[in-house]
């Protein structure tokens, strides 16, 4: 399970509208400042993504929450989204250029945007379907109690204070 916090910003029936914050993996990287991703972070900026998720826990507007995401979902609708429009694309350029007649060329590209538009066209109905399945769809899995960690981390230096005494 993928997880992934956030805060609730809004109530939908038994789902919740989710924020969190991009992070992406460029202070990780020792090239962090030197590629293409992390200059167009610097240019766009980080902007928070939304999501709806089921919330069983029963979480309120305003709560900070942990959003699960199943491994396995995540890789098959990266793979749709990513795979379908190229292959479609590849797909339609050649049917384009065999069938092509006299102009061979233009029915290439024609069939590539043909093939194009029907793989988003299919995507948008493979995204329709996927909502209605429970088990491919975000879940809030747990709350984040702000004030625990205060009180934890008081406790802490409460302990190193009284170390600190003997």
């Amino acid at each position: 399970m993928i997880e992934e916090r956030g805060r609730i910003i809004a109530l939908v029936g038994d789902q919740a509208r989710v924020t969190a914050e991009r992070r992406s993996a460029c202070g990780q990287c020792s090239v962090n400042n030197a590629c293409g991703t992390s200059l167009l972070e610097r240019v766009f900026g980080r902007h928070p993504v939304e999501l709806l998720a089921r919330n069983p826990i029963g979480a309120q507007v305003g709560d900070e929450v942990v959003v699960g995401l199943s491994e396995q979902g995540l890789l098959r609708t990266a793979a749709a989204a990513y795979l379908v429009p190229i292959l479609a694309l590849i797909l339609g350029a050649t049917l384009g250029e065999r069938f092509g007649g006299a102009y061979p060329d233009v029915a290439s590209v024609l069939g590539a945007l043909i093939g194009l538009a029907l793989a988003f066209w299919w995507l948008r109905g493979y995204s329709v379907t996927l909502t209605r399945r429970p088990e491919r769809q975000p879940v809030i899995l747990r709350r984040l109690d702000a004030r625990l960690s205060v009180t934890l981390s008081d406790a802490h230096q409460r302990i190193d204070i009284h170390r600190s005494e003997f």
